[in-house]
């Protein structure tokens, strides 16, 4: 005897909606449930990142609303004085970040490049082994780079330009290595299909892989251009190794390459294992503060470029 499946209620997968004819069961949909996940994710790392500024908010105001020397915003260090400025290590920070992605910056675009457009039979295994290389080179860690650079970069700077080697141009030299996968990368992915859309008929008029890049793949990849840029500079203003290792940690505004200099990261991972409670210490939920704005507005930028890209699309598609 077959029983009524309404009396065995619902199947799994169905839900019960009530409506004006009784209960009756609905299927749920697998995207539903999908969706609904996403969003609680979403709201979940929303919330945790909320929670942290306001933590950092709360344990920074104490430190920014302290008049005199002893406030974080000033220009001395000397915390045995009474001075816990971190406003040189700010400068120091922009200016290692600034000098890693001025040298790497054009080399990630020429050698992106280089990979997109290369033809010739006999350096495509060269081709390869490069991109896999890059590759490679993201996975190594910072504390390696930093390690080799120690043995080997700085006795040539020391030699060659005089000093103690740690200073500006080591670890920006090592920095610009660190940051120079992640823009090659970046750049790749947004130039790289682009172009191989143009191939076909680039190639029927006669134009090489080169002249497809020079004259229209790269006169419209500004978005891209500034995402591998923007994405470099937040990566070089938040290492924290290299910079301990090589940059020489001197508390002041670096007035030439060959002079040391202390980060924001250096510094909070310095004053850290030192200090615990006291003005020093409380100076560093300043400096978390500010490497969390920075890194804020390097993701709002990257957010306003993708916008700015969909946008775009949909228009060109209408």
């Amino acid at each position: 005897m077959r029983k009524n499946k309404d009396a065995d209620g619902p199947a799994a997968g169905e839900d019960l909606i009530f409506t004006a004819a009784g209960p009756t069961a609905h299927q749920s949909e697998p995207g539903d449930r999908a969706g609904l996940g996403t969003r609680l994710a979403a709201i979940l790392a929303v919330g945790a990142v909320s929670l942290l500024f306001v933590m950092i908010l709360a344990a920074a105001l104490p430190a920014l609303i302290q008049p005199g020397p002893g406030s974080p915003l000033d220009w001395v260090w000397q915390p045995y004085q009474g001075h816990f400025g971190i406003l040189p290590m700010c400068l120091g920070s922009l200016a290692l970040a600034g000098f890693a992605l001025i040298i790497g910056w054009p080399l990630a675009l020429g050698l992106c490049c280089w990979l997109l457009t290369e033809e010739a039979r006999a350096a495509r295994p060269l081709v390869k082994l490069t991109g896999t290389l890059i590759r490679f080179m993201t996975t190594i860690p910072t504390v390696v780079y930093g390690f080799a650079a120690v043995f080997l970069l700085t006795p040539l700077v020391r030699t060659a330009l005089g000093g103690t080697g740690m200073c500006l141009l080591s670890a920006g030299i090592m920095l610009t290595l660190l940051i120079l996968p992640t823009m090659v990368l970046v750049l790749e992915a947004g130039l790289g299909p682009r172009l191989e859309r143009l191939c076909p008929w680039g190639q029927a008029l006669g134009f090489s892989r080169l002249d497809l890049l020079r004259f229209f793949v790269l006169p419209k990849a500004r978005r891209n251009l500034t995402a591998a840029a923007v994405l470099g500079f937040g990566r070089a203003v938040g290492d924290t190794l290299i910079p301990l290792m090589l940059a020489g940690n001197a508390t002041q505004v670096p007035g030439g390459l060959t002079e040391s200099l202390r980060t924001l990261t250096a510094h909070m991972a310095l004053v850290t294992a030192n200090e615990v409670g006291g003005a020093a210490y409380n100076s560093l939920f300043v400096a978390g503060l500010i490497l969390l704005l920075v890194n804020g507005g390097v993701s709002l930028a990257l957010r306003r470029l993708e916008t700015d890209a969909r946008r775009g699309k949909e228009m060109r598609s209408c």
